[in-house]
C-alpha cells in the first residue's frame, strides 16, 4: 500500500482522526481592537445576494466581508514592517503550510498568571525531555485560553492597563525566529503576541521577529487541549489572497490513534 493509500485508508476508518482547531467565524467572533487613533480591522458581516427568492428562486449565497485578521488567521510576513519585503499569503510554499505539529502546555502557569510569558528556557526544556524540534514544524502554545471564546470579555480580558493575555517575551520570540526548524507558531489567543506586548521593547516581538523571518503565525486555535505534545501533523489551508497580509483560515491535526 502507497503512503497516501495508507493515509487515506486510516482516515476513513479512524485510525487517524481530524480535530479541527479552527474557531467558527461569525459577526460574535472575537477580533483584534486596537487603541485610537490606531484604524482596526472588519470582523464578518454576510449579505444575502439571494435567498430562495426573486432574485434566485433555486439558491442562496451571500457576499462576504471580513478583515484578513479575523477569527483563526494565518498572519503572512508582509504582516509587519519586518516583513514587509517578504511573503503575502498567495506566495507561502504549500509545503511550509503542512508539517509536524508539536505542543508547548503552559496551561497551569497561565491559570496563575493570565499575563505569562513564554521565555527559551521553556523551549530549551521542551527539547531536554522530547528531543530536538522537527524539520518544518508548527509549533502551538497551549494555554487554556480559548476556553474563554465564548465571551468577548473574558476572551479579551482588557482592564485600563490593556489586554492581559499570555504570549511570548522578547527573547523568547528571537529564539524561536532563530530555530530553522520552525516554520510557524500557533496560539489560542485573539493574536501572536502577548496582551501587554505594546509595552514590550521592541512592540509585538512575535510579529517583528518571526515574520521578519519567514515564518507564520496562527490566532485564535481551539481543541488545543486534545493534542498530543508530539506525533500529530498541522495542516493550514488560508484563502490565496493575491498581496494579501494575513487570510482567514481554516486548521486541522491530523492525530494518530492508539
Amino acid at each position: 500500500m502507497s503512503v497516501l493509500a495508507g493515509l487515506t485508508a486510516a482516515l476513513t476508518d479512524g485510525s487517524v482522526e481530524v480535530i479541527d482547531l479552527t474557531t467558527p467565524l461569525s459577526s460574535d467572533t472575537p477580533i483584534l481592537n486596537l487603541p485610537q487613533p490606531l484604524a482596526n480591522t472588519v470582523g464578518l458581516s454576510l449579505s444575502p445576494v439571494s435567498n430562495f427568492d426573486d432574485a434566485g428562486p433555486a439558491w442562496a449565497w451571500n457576499d462576504v466581508t471580513v478583515g484578513e485578521h479575523a477569527g483563526t488567521h494565518l498572519d503572512a510576513p508582509v504582516h509587519w514592517i519586518s516583513g514587509r519585503n517578504g511573503k503575502s499569503v498567495d506566495q507561502i510554499e504549500p509545503h511550509r503550510l503542512i508539517g509536524p505539529l508539536i505542543v508547548i502546555d503552559k496551561s497551569a502557569d497561565v491559570a496563575e498568571n493570565p499575563d505569562f510569558l513564554l521565555e527559551p528556557e521553556h523551549f530549551e526544556q521542551w527539547q531536554e525531555t522530547h528531543g530536538q524540534l522537527p524539520d518544518n514544524c508548527w509549533v502551538i502554545f497551549r494555554t487554556g485560553w480559548s476556553s474563554r471564546g465564548g465571551n468577548a470579555a473574558d476572551f479579551v480580558n482588557a482592564d485600563d492597563a490593556g489586554p492581559h493575555t499570555p504570549g511570548v517575551s522578547v527573547a523568547g520570540a528571537q529564539w524561536i525566529a532563530a530555530n530553522t526548524s520552525i516554520s510557524g507558531f500557533g496560539v489560542e489567543t485573539v493574536g501572536i503576541d502577548a496582551g501587554q506586548a505594546a509595552t514590550f521593547d521592541p512592540m509585538f516581538p512575535v510579529h517583528s521577529f518571526l515574520l521578519g523571518a519567514d515564518k507564520y503565525g496562527l490566532t485564535s486555535l481551539r481543541q488545543v487541549d486534545r493534542l498530543p505534545t508530539v506525533g500529530a501533523t498541522l495542516v493550514v489551508a488560508p484563502l490565496p489572497i493575491v498581496g494579501g497580509t494575513g487570510s482567514p483560515t481554516r486548521v486541522y491535526a491530523l492525530v494518530e490513534g492508539s
